[in-house]
């Protein structure tokens, strides 16, 4: 499947050091602010969106709904951009989503092969290292070897699923509920739900 690479713009953002693609962009972003053909101020009000508005609670609050819901969990695995969208999340990035369950038997990880398309929408910016080429690399050949790496150890007879996202299609993971949680709301519950989780690098801890 077709990916698009845009999601790797926000790099000379956010590096002290551009690479040569985030230079590149930097300096067409140089001349496009100088030939009056892009307003400086649009491109500032995409990044603050992204970076201060949009983030993981996003996701968090999509997560804690299904733990809490079951109908609506339903729906999420059914048709997750619109159950998602009926939250309010929705635009860039996150148009075309599927919800993938964690349960005690399978374990899901997202990862983009080709370049780095993320559910924005839902998650905010993508970390440094779901852009990076080790980990797009080696979350198919290896993915129990790169959760590990995290932190994250388990069980030998549990099933790890990787998913692949592309332009076409985004990945939420929705991880296990934890124990101790049931008397929770879906604020308490959201609080504790991670970016990591959600992208299946991590669980969500028991209080």
């Amino acid at each position: 499947m077709p990916h698009d690479h845009d999601d790797d713009h926000d790099d000379h953002h956010h590096d002290n050091e551009l690479s040569p693609m985030a230079a590149r962009v930097k300096a067409l972003e140089t001349i496009l602010v100088g030939k009056g053909l892009v307003d400086p101020k649009a491109i500032d009000a995409i990044v603050e969106t992204y970076e201060h508005k949009v983030g993981p609670r996003n996701g968090a609050r999509v997560v804690a709904k299904a733990w809490t819901d079951p109908a609506y969990a339903d729906w999420l695995r059914s048709d997750a951009t619109a159950a998602i969208a009926s939250l309010g999340f929705g635009g860039r990035q996150g148009e075309h989503m599927q919800a993938v369950f964690n349960t005690a038997e399978t374990h899901n990880l997202v990862v983009c092969t080709l370049c780095s398309c993320y559910p924005w929408s839902v998650l905010g910016l993508p970390p440094v290292w779901y852009k990076a080429p080790p980990y797009r690399s080696r979350a198919v050949i290896d993915p129990r070897g790169v959760l590990a790496e995290f932190g994250l150890a388990l069980a030998p007879e549990t099933r790890i699923r990787v998913w692949d996202s592309t332009a076409e299609l985004r990945y939420l993971v929705v991880p296990q509920r934890p124990a101790g949680t049931l008397d929770w709301n879906e604020d308490q519950l959201a609080a504790i739900v991670s970016r990591d989780a959600m992208i299946g690098t991590a669980v969500v801890a028991a209080p």
